[in-house]
């Protein structure tokens, strides 16, 4: 039978993508680490990781034990938290993952409001920039996961986990408030020639711009890669570029320096979905019921 700290040592590896840095969460030094791990590939003789000059990445015997692996650290965890509620009254706990424009115009009012109903809570957020953390819900490391897709990107496996959409989020067009184009309709086609601001290759948001850009047969000229969305703003509003943004985040744009438009003819939109366990503790019900639009209260 495998050893489950053996296993644990996999799965914090299969997460973190480094030796180093999953040694430093379970406050190993990075040998012992590797020495749990080589006698976990001769228990099961196999490898289960290829080391690289940037890190770790799990090899196909590696994946496969990391979904298992999940799974039984999970279910060890809601053991060890039902005994410990059988024995003492443990205050709730909620763990929370969000990509960072969440955790700024969607959480922050839900989790006061959870505060508020449960003053002894133990409530924590950490930052997870989508397509990551469904092995972390999987694993109990956390309750909840909030993410996002955006036109022209996919979504992972669920992995048998619950999925639900909580609202789809439209991007609109921010230019300077002096651009040229600023008044009247305007299409991606005479944007062609602009200088935008996306993320790098890979990055959702530039995903979608290069998506919309191949409908209409063009390639945008990304000059600026951030994929901070405040540092987009400020970029926009210095006269750098042009740009697509969630229009969450649009509620106290400066006028005087941005102008915001719709693309006639086109409504792209990214999808925040909420990411939980099927039989999810209550918080969990309660925190999904506060950001769902139109239930919260």
């Amino acid at each position: 039978m495998l050893d489950p700290a053996r296993l644990r040592v996999l799965v914090e590896i299969g997460h973190a993508g480094s030796i180093t840095a999953a040694a430093a969460r379970l406050a190993f030094t990075p040998s012992a680490l590797s020495q749990q791990l080589a006698k976990l590939e001769r228990e099961l003789g196999c490898r289960l990781v290829e080391r690289g000059p940037t890190g770790v990445t799990l090899t196909r015997q590696g994946e496969v034990l990391l979904r298992h692996g999940e799974r039984v650290l999970g279910e060890l965890r809601d053991a060890e938290r039902a005994v410990k509620a059988s024995i003492e009254a443990e205050p709730e706990s909620l763990a929370i993952g969000t990509f960072s424009s969440a955790g700024k115009v969607l959480v922050p009012e839900a989790l006061a409001a959870l505060r508020e109903r449960h003053p002894r809570a133990r409530l924590s957020l950490v930052d997870i920039e989508p397509p990551g953390g469904y092995g972390l819900v999987t694993a109990r490391d956390l309750d909840v996961l909030i993410t996002h897709r955006y036109p022209g990107g996919t979504l992972p496996s669920d992995n048998g986990l619950h999925r639900r959409r909580l609202l789809a989020d439209p991007l609109r067009l921010v230019l300077p408030a002096d651009h040229p184009k600023a008044d009247g309709k305007i299409s991606l086609r005479e944007l062609k020639d602009e200088d935008w601001i996306s993320g790098a290759h890979g990055v959702p948001n530039r995903i979608c711009l290069e998506h919309l850009f191949a409908q209409a047969d063009i390639r945008p000229h990304v000059a600026y890669e951030t994929r901070d969305y405040e540092v987009t703003l400020a970029l926009v509003g210095a006269g750098l570029g042009i740009s697509l943004v969630p229009m969450t985040l649009l509620g106290d744009v400066d006028c005087d320096r941005l102008a915001v438009r719709v693309l006639p003819g086109v409504r792209p939109a990214r999808e925040i979905f909420v990411v939980h366990r099927k039989r999810p503790p209550r918080l969990v019900a309660e925190l999904v019921g506060l950001l769902t639009p139109g239930r919260a209260g």
